[in-house]
């Protein structure tokens, strides 16, 4: 099994989609701005979770994911700030996979811990 087994992994690349093109649409004064620090942060989270993976012990796999949890908050304020500045509405359905992405990311460094502590 590799990280592109993960279930945690293959919705973090359809939120990175999300992102993609909920973010065309913002203004072009936006493109170094919160289209880039979106789009990074989107980008971030499968990243993290492949390097991590890819590593060769356990702690290293949970600080990585620990980073891609960081990019999931990241993306959740910056959606949060471009809903508030009028560029979009908040999708509930990526309100809730943003929500599915974090607990799963929760339960894989839960059980990630119990490996190292037995």
């Amino acid at each position: 099994m590799t990280h592109k087994d993960l279930e945690v992994y293959k919705l973090s690349l359809d939120l990175v989609e999300d992102i993609y093109s909920l973010t065309k649409d913002f203004p072009s004064s936006e493109n170094f701005g919160l289209t880039s620090q979106l789009r990074r942060a989107a980008v971030s989270i499968p990243s993290n979770i492949a390097e991590g993976a890819s590593r060769g012990s356990t702690k290293d796999f949970i600080r990585f994911l620990n980073i891609a949890s960081g990019s999931l908050s990241e993306v959740d304020t910056q959606l949060i700030i471009a809903e508030r500045i009028g560029y979009v509405t908040f999708p509930e359905i990526l309100k809730n996979n943003i929500n599915s992405i974090k607990k799963m990311l929760y339960r894989l460094k839960h059980a990630l811990n119990k490996k190292i502590k037995a």
